[in-house]
């Protein structure tokens, strides 16, 4: 994940490759219950004034993440999922009449599988690309996207080219889990 990045725009024709792609995820029944607001220029700039207090970015650790030329919020659409399991080829698994029939929130599974397609093709592109979550100002953000009600912002992705100075999390050192993780035939 890359925290250090250049302004250089991002040319739009990249930017919708990599969300064509994006769309190519496997959803559940093919609800494609995603959405994705793509900012640019001043738009980033209102969204960092919006989630990242000014007074905290002296302290803030990766200050070349503001200068990340696009940012996109990726949205979980939990009505997608009742509309398309509503329909006649659907109808009988009961899927359709409540969120709450629903084993797994698996508009924001689906959602996540685009996300991580984005976030793939970024790097397959050269691009830096950073997965964040959204701890303040969300309210601010989807009034400033006009972020319809029901929708769930799952956090946001930051684009760009990366810098040659960007530095590592401070959690990338720990080791990687397997032998703890996977289990076969039993846990």
């Amino acid at each position: 994940m890359t925290r250090s990045f250049s302004s250089e725009p991002i040319e739009p024709e990249v930017i919708d490759d990599l969300l064509d792609l994006a769309t190519r995820a496997p959803s559940a029944g093919k609800s494609q219950g995603w959405h994705f607001v793509v900012l640019e220029g001043e738009q980033t700039r209102n969204f960092w004034d919006a989630t990242l207090d000014v007074d905290k970015r002296r302290t803030f650790a990766w200050p070349r993440l503001l200068d990340a030329p696009v940012i996109v919020l990726p949205f979980a659409d939990p009505g997608q999922y009742l509309e398309r399991y509503s329909q006649n080829d659907k109808a009988a698994t009961g899927l359709g009449e409540s969120i709450e029939n629903w084993p797994a929130p698996y508009w924001t599974i689906d959602t996540s599988f685009a996300v991580m397609t984005l976030l793939l093709a970024a790097t397959e592109r050269g691009l830096g690309a950073l997965f964040f979550g959204v701890f303040n100002g969300e309210v601010r953000v989807r009034e400033m996207v006009h972020a319809p009600d029901g929708v769930q912002l799952l956090g946001a992705i930051a684009l760009g080219r990366p810098l040659e100075t960007d530095r590592v999390g401070r959690s990338a050192g720990r080791p990687r889990k397997f032998t703890d993780v996977v289990h076969r035939g039993t846990w």
